[in-house]
């Protein structure tokens, strides 16, 4: 199974944690950003991702029930943005 590291791989069966990464993602999400560029370079210098990949691996996240299960507030926040923004386009 290839998940790109979005949820723990200790080879257990039926284990539905999520990564490190993933949890990291998401705590980076529950935070407040003071001005532009801010949150970029905390993905950057804390997460060690380009802006864009982290886009796509918390993309994939919302779209994830054990994201919701971890995380359901952060998780419908987001989600609600996301389906607004394809309401308007």
């Amino acid at each position: 199974m290839t998940d790109d590291g979005l949820f723990a791989e200790d080879g257990l069966p039926g284990d539905d944690r999520l990564s490190a990464r993933a949890e990291a993602v998401l705590a980076l999400e529950r935070r407040n950003w003071a001005g532009p560029g801010a949150k970029e370079r905390a993905i950057r210098e804390e997460l060690g991702l380009a802006p864009v990949r982290y886009y796509q691996i918390l993309n994939a996240l919302l779209d994830d029930a054990r994201a919701l299960a971890h995380d359901p507030v952060t998780v419908n926040r987001l989600r609600r943005v996301r389906e607004a923004r394809r309401a308007e386009r």
